[in-house]
């Protein structure tokens, strides 16, 4: 396990982000990107999870593929877990690949994929894929 501030991770998160393929990162459309180190009750219950399973990100919304116009809404939200990432990564380069395979697996997500599609997101980034 390594030690890194909250600042220096969010920074990792946010070059993951602007990293992006472009063809990804121009369709990202009303989502929003939080780190945060470690999930709440209430989203470990959405995920049927409990307190010390490891969860390393989370999309939370409705996938892009299966949305409908309704108007105004509230972003969809991809929260990434700082705790749980630090716990499994023992460099610098172990966790930025970690923290770029949970942001495309958690992407992946709300572009409509399943676990199975999300993973492969995940497993271009190389060793270390987030689950």
């Amino acid at each position: 396990m390594i030690k890194i501030e909250k600042q220096e991770f969010e920074k990792i998160v946010e070059s993951a982000m602007v990293d992006l393929p472009e063809k990804f990162r121009n369709r990202l459309n009303n989502v929003a990107i939080f780190v945060e180190d470690e999930p709440t009750e209430e989203q470990l219950n959405k995920i049927k999870l409990k307190r010390g399973d490891i969860v390393f990100g989370l999309f939370e919304g409705y996938a892009q593929a299966r949305k409908l116009n309704f108007g105004p809404v509230l972003p969809d939200r991809i929260t990434i877990f700082r705790k749980a990432i630090l716990s499994q990564v023992s460099s610098e380069s172990e966790l930025k690949r970690k923290i770029i395979a949970t942001v495309r697996h958690e992407i992946a997500h709300h572009f409509g994929s399943d676990e199975r599609g999300a993973a492969k997101a995940d497993a271009a980034v190389g060793p270390g894929c987030a689950k």
